[in-house]
């Protein structure tokens, strides 16, 4: 006898790309891939965007009044310059549509804050894609930080150390002007995620160095950090050195870089034990009371099922625009994390500690 499915259908949610350059290709090839989203619209002004459009069959405009006025998506995916992030967000949320929002959430602290403001004073859920934090890893290392298998966590030390290509300026010339180099572009994926590991980040000194490219911006920074749960930090960002030590190059979430499975990006250290991330490698004391270095250290491998942060993002957002799911990166915390890199420009420029003011 046959036996008739009677489960309800879930209904896919239509999400539109606005800007189809190379991270809105990436969302989109996430989108395409997804049980609970279908690509519906690709929305930006050039004409290469027309031509993918039409390539992959979905609806073209040129900008977001042409793609409301044919009818209102379930999402909107920001992927354009991040100088017009919170206008293209703020046409989003006159229009209720929700909308995931690329990292920086805005080009200055001043615009970030605005939309701050037009958010909290609406009802229209907003994500703002800081992609790690959906990743598994980092969700296993937070796992670790808060069930207290490290004792009281005291210290991290971090890096974020490779080697962009010459034609990376070449191609974009503005890269090598302040506000183009590792401090902004690279460094904010790391404040998100030092801030979930140990806390608000507090205050910050920061020492730049422009000596091995010669441009403008800053290709060498050291940092160091306070947390106002009193962890230190310290951290080393450089876009022109031969190192593996970075996030893409030992995630092995981005298909895209060469990866070394030894290497570690990440070090949080506490009281009883200490976590390197990403290989997972913890080292514990056998006895909280009987903490020496003349110890040894119980030695232990996390176990860790990797997963795309990028698919798991948008699986997050469906849940967000479906009210089955708060904001993992909301626009308070994107504007946050902006507010750390400011601070820390600020730092650098005054050779002074910096203040980093709290979230309100």
């Amino acid at each position: 006898m046959r036996t008739i499915d009677t489960s309800p259908m879930i209904q896919k949610l239509k999400i539109a790309i606005l800007g189809a350059g190379l991270i809105g290709r990436q969302h989109i090839l996430r989108i395409q891939a997804s049980a609970s989203c279908v690509l519906s619209a690709v929305v930006d002004p050039m004409p290469a965007a027309r031509v993918l459009a039409a390539e992959i069959g979905v609806p073209y405009f040129e900008n977001l009044a042409q793609l409301f006025a044919a009818g209102r998506p379930d999402g909107v995916v920001i992927g354009t310059p991040n100088a017009l992030h919170v206008e293209q967000a703020l046409e989003c949320l006159a229009a209720g549509v929700p909308a995931l929002i690329e990292k920086p959430v805005a080009h200055t602290l001043a615009e970030g804050e605005r939309l701050v403001r037009a958010v909290g004073a609406a009802d229209v859920p907003f994500l703002v894609g800081h992609h790690r934090a959906h990743s598994p890893i980092m969700a296993l290392a937070r796992d670790a930080v808060r069930s207290g298998r490290l004792g009281r966590l005291v210290a991290v030390t971090g890096s974020a150390m490779f080697c962009k290509p010459d034609d990376y300026f070449v191609e974009a010339p503005w890269r090598k002007q302040p506000g183009g180099g590792p401090i902004l572009i690279n460094m904010i994926h790391e404040i998100d995620n030092l801030r979930a590991l140990c806390g608000e980040i507090v205050e910050v000194q920061a020492t730049v160095s422009n000596a091995t490219r010669g441009f403008e911006v800053e290709d060498t920074a050291a940092l160091c950090l306070r947390f106002d749960s009193g962890v230190l930090g310290t951290f080393l960002v450089s876009d022109t050195v031969a190192s593996p030590r970075s996030w893409e190059q030992t995630s092995q979430e981005n298909k895209a870089y060469d990866t070394y499975p030894d290497e570690d990006c990440y070090i949080l250290a506490g009281t009883v034990g200490s976590l390197a991330v990403p290989t997972m490698r913890l080292r514990t004391y056998a006895s909280a009371a009987d903490r020496s270095w003349w110890k040894p250290f119980e030695t232990h491998v996390l176990d860790l099922h990797r997963e795309d942060p990028l698919a798991l993002q948008i699986e997050h957002f469906a849940a967000v625009i479906r009210g089955e799911a708060q904001p993992l990166v909301s626009v308070r915390d994107g504007v946050q994390n902006l507010r750390v890199v400011e601070a820390i420009g600020q730092a650098a420029r005054e050779g002074r500690r910096v203040s980093v003011p709290l979230p309100a």
